[in-house]
């Protein structure tokens, strides 16, 4: 299940960030750091996903 969060943080980040935590916190941050541009985006989105 990490390999399909981690493949959907790389093509839509804000998407590996909901199936892994839902619509907390940390979704809107991405969202927002998706938006600022798409690679902070998909750092943070990866970094998530690894971290739980």
């Amino acid at each position: 299940m990490d390999l399909i969060r981690i493949l959907a943080a790389i093509f839509i980040p804000p998407l590996g960030v909901f199936l892994q935590v839902g619509l907390g916190k940390d979704f809107w941050i991405n969202i927002l750091l998706t938006f600022l541009g798409y690679v902070p985006g998909i750092v943070h989105a990866v970094w998530i996903i690894a971290r739980k």
